[in-house]
């Protein structure tokens, strides 16, 4: 199963439609909550160059992009190749 990671901020419409997406599929994923900064923060700048705005998701450390980009992957049948990859 793919390691699955998602930074995700409080009464975010987007994260919870990324989180919805993944949640159908099954998957357990590790959420970064990074309302109040810090750390995470800081790690998911570093890991998403020029990307401020959440959800920000990470597929076995690769970088997916945000929601619309997780739905658009979903869309072209692009995203359960992802998910079962290891």
């Amino acid at each position: 199963m793919a390691k699955v990671e998602i930074y995700t901020k409080i009464f975010c419409g987007y994260c919870v439609r990324a989180k919805r997406l993944l949640d159908t599929k099954g998957l357990a994923y590790d959420e970064y909550d990074i309302s109040m900064g810090g750390p995470k923060r800081a790690e998911m700048l570093q890991r998403a160059p020029g990307r401020t705005t959440v959800p920000q998701i990470f597929i076995n450390d690769r970088h997916v992009g945000g929601c619309d980009d997780l739905l658009e992957l979903e869309r072209n049948g692009r995203l359960d190749p992802l998910l079962t990859a290891e």
